[in-house]
């Protein structure tokens, strides 16, 4: 896998983050359980710098699909996309996509093979 791939990855995982300390249910019930969420803005300052090194039209791309999805990018499981779980081609198998991020056809998520 590609550091750009690990990079974006990270980067989707700080903005699910960013999104449950902002969310005020989400936050609510965390507290509840005894969990303190302060740090928001160390999040949010992480971020700015994960997305700097990320290529800005794989940025781009990625940021487009999570405005649809909670998670925009994802790993094949078998042989199916695990967000709309339908079966991948062929073809998506080749060399080229065990380096590469594919795009589910069905979905549009960004996916690669671990």
């Amino acid at each position: 896998m590609k550091d750009e791939h690990r990079l974006l990855i990270a980067l989707q995982d700080l903005d699910i983050m960013i999104k449950e300390v902002k969310d005020k249910a989400t936050s609510k019930e965390l507290e509840d359980l005894g969990f303190k969420l302060t740090g928001l803005s160390v999040l949010q300052e992480a971020r700015t710098k994960l997305a700097s090194a990320v290529p800005k039209t794989l940025l781009n791309r990625y940021e487009k699909l999570a405005e649809h999805y909670t998670v925009a990018i994802l790993p094949v499981s078998g042989s199916r996309c695990l967000g709309c779980f339908v079966k991948l081609p062929t073809s998506f198998f080749s060399s080229a996509s065990r380096v590469e991020l594919q795009t589910c056809e069905n979905c549009g998520r960004l996916l690669y093979i671990p």
